[in-house]
């Protein structure tokens, strides 16, 4: 007899209490149900319970291939539904974590693209700057800044993550242009209260050419589009995501500083729990994310 059904009929007959639930449960008759075991039992030369005319007992050996066999078929169930669902659709509900700035002006219109083109399956973004917890916060996946240092995770890297200056041409005109990062400390400064050392900027120039500027200004936030809008108003120079600056650099709103030179960019990586199964919709996203913002991606 096939080794699998008969571990199966033994995990029922356990769970059931009796060989003739078991049967009733498995559609054979308590015959075959008593010959599956009976056949492990001569296979292992051990017995596997004990019978009486009222009640079914575990042996130590039983109890052990009984946990065994528990997780073997657990195994099989799993690679069979994965592997029905690598021929499926995405479909279901799908819930992901990204920083603030990167979430807002880049995730976000990749995302609904991807949703014209899966019906059948829906996001729930949350947008939070801290290091996602992906396992104990219950997310399929999320976007992260600096070191993974969480274990049991995944980490597809993505294109690292640039900030740029910036400020409005009103600013500009008044103040003049620096041509050095050292002149900075003769400027405005707008920058994120949150950052520990938010009076240094490391930024990273021509040739891989480094430079520590010191910085100080009349306005903070800790959140980017602020400083956005602080510098749209002239008040003075922003150091801000790139995807948050693009439109109003395109438009001439705001003009960019020292071009030559960004903060040092900060690695980004795509995450995931290490043991969860591919399911048709999260590759899917897996998928369409690397394909723009991987290092091969086309946006």
């Amino acid at each position: 007899m096939d080794k699998l059904a008969g571990m199966a009929m033994f995990v029922r007959v356990v769970e059931c209490g009796s060989f003739s639930a078991a049967a009733e449960a498995s559609q054979v008759s308590a015959t075959m149900a008593a010959k599956h075991i009976r056949i492990i039992e001569q296979r292992l030369d051990a017995r596997l319970l004990h019978r009486t005319t009222r009640r079914q007992q575990l042996t130590e050996v039983g109890r052990l291939y009984y946990e065994r066999c528990k997780q073997v078929l657990a195994e099989v169930d799993l690679a069979e539904a994965s592997a029905l669902e690598l021929q499926g659709n995405p479909r279901g509900r799908l819930r992901m974590l990204a920083p603030v700035s990167f979430g807002t002006h880049s995730l976000v219109p990749v995302l609904t693209d991807y949703l014209a083109r899966n019906p059948e399956v829906s996001l729930e973004l949350t947008l939070d700057n801290r290091p996602p917890d992906l396992i104990d916060d219950g997310y399929e996946l999320g976007i992260q800044l600096g070191a993974i240092d969480q274990a049991g995770l995944v980490a597809r890297p993505l294109r690292p993550y640039r900030r740029l200056l910036a400020a409005a041409p009103a600013y500009l005109a008044r103040h003049g242009r620096p041509e050095r990062p050292e002149q900075l400390s003769e400027h405005a400064c707008l920058g994120l209260s949150y950052w520990r050392r938010h009076d240094r900027w490391h930024l990273l120039g021509p040739g891989g050419e480094t430079c520590t500027a010191v910085v100080k200004g009349p306005f903070s936030a800790n959140q980017g589009n602020a400083l956005r809008i602080a510098a749209l108003h002239g008040a003075g120079i922003a150091l801000l995501p790139e995807a948050l600056l693009a439109d109003d650099l395109a438009a001439g709103r705001l003009l960019p500083v020292l071009p030559a030179w960004s903060y040092m960019p900060v690695p980004m990586s795509l995450i995931y729990a290490q043991d969860r199964r591919p399911t048709a919709k999260l590759r899917s996203v897996i998928e369409f994310l690397m394909g723009h913002f991987g290092s091969e991606g086309v946006a």
